[in-house]
């Protein structure tokens, strides 16, 4: 039994080194796939960088805006937030629920733009007045009749009530009631200006075409849009590319298409009559110390600075009022060629996505 018995050990232990040889293979596997498993966990915690979209104000010029959604949308990068300002917020409120650039193309060439944004009644632009119901029509712009007195709009600038605007918008979006913009298939911010406290307002939440239409209330020709205890004008009195604005959504990456032509220098006059008029006349008051002080230089210039793809499409011959076919069709062809130009950057932005 004893010789037996070291004989059967001897083997044994011979095998111990092939056995060890083989524990050691098996843990090695396993450390390597649990590095890998980790690796590839790690991976996975990386947070893409999110794009924000920011389009400025400027009219008719927003036509070139729609030009260069056609590149963005090219290059395959995806948008996460848009904020933009008067045209831009149009533009960025239709695209933010599902428009697409080829749809905004249509709208610019379809519809009689100077018509639709000043509510002109095309029977009466040849008449110097015309009543009809409680309205009264100058060249066919709508005055509030007299009969009707509106204290409020008595006191503030502009012809246009913005109806048809708002009644289109409405259509457009089928969104009415209040809602909360983050929950639109893109979260959507546009910007405004309260004149009463002379100050910035973003909407983020409320009727989806009442903001539109209060981010692209030019005074002097649109009527203020009543909120709360708010009197909104068109944003681009302090914001005109709210850069800053879609940082603040969370965009870590931020496509900027700027409108702005023959670039003025800030000016050198102190705002003491911005500060001054408040409280005076909440129309023609406001709008003259904006003229005189420009306080929306300065942001201008550091959202400029904090843009990280500045677009800026060449259209000095071209107004905020060009709504006439020929020139929708030069603008929107400009825009293409700033998206162009811009394709390279924004195939490398897709890349990091």
């Amino acid at each position: 039994m004893t010789p037996h018995t070291h004989r059967g050990t001897g083997r044994h232990l011979r095998r111990l080194p092939l056995l060890l040889l083989l524990v050691g293979l098996c843990f090695g596997l396993c450390l390597e796939a649990s590095g890998a498993g980790g690796r590839k966990k790690k991976r996975t915690a990386v947070r893409r960088p999110k794009v924000g979209l920011v389009l400025g104000g400027g009219g008719a010029k927003g036509a070139a805006e729609v030009g260069v959604l056609k590149y963005i949308e090219q290059s395959g990068v995806k948008i996460d937030y848009i904020a933009g300002t008067s045209i831009g917020s149009i533009i960025g409120a239709l695209y933010s629920v599902g428009y697409r650039a080829a749809d905004l193309d249509s709208l610019f060439h379809s519809q009689q733009w100077i018509s639709l944004l000043t509510d002109r009644d095309q029977q009466s632009s040849s008449r110097m007045f015309t009543r009809r119901d409680s309205t009264l029509y100058v060249f066919g712009f709508p005055v509030k009749h007299a009969k009707n007195p509106d204290t409020q709009r008595r006191r503030t600038v502009g012809l246009s009530h913005g109806d048809s605007i708002v009644s289109l918008f409405t259509t457009m979006t089928r969104r009415r009631g209040d809602i909360n913009f983050d929950r639109l298939p893109i979260p959507f911010r546009c910007v405004a200006v309260d004149l009463r406290e002379r100050k910035e307002v973003v909407l983020r939440r409320g009727n989806l075409p009442k903001a539109m239409r209060a981010s692209m209330a030019i005074p002097g020709v649109f009527k203020p849009v009543e909120q709360d205890s708010m009197l909104l004008v068109d944003g681009g009195m302090l914001n005109n590319l709210p850069v800053d604005v879609v940082k603040a959504m969370g965009a870590d990456i931020v496509i900027a298409v700027d409108l702005t032509q023959n670039k003025r220098k800030k000016s050198d006059k102190k705002g003491e009559l911005w500060q001054s008029l408040r409280g005076k006349n909440e129309g023609l008051g406001a709008v003259l110390s904006w003229v005189l002080t420009r306080p929306d230089l300065n942001k201008y210039d550091e959202n400029v600075r904090q843009a990280d793809l500045y677009i800026n499409p060449e259209l000095r011959n071209c107004s905020a009022a060009d709504f006439k076919p020929k020139k929708i069709d030069y603008m929107i062809k400009q825009g293409e060629k700033a998206g162009k130009a811009a394709l390279k950057a924004l195939k490398k932005i897709k890349k990091q996505q």
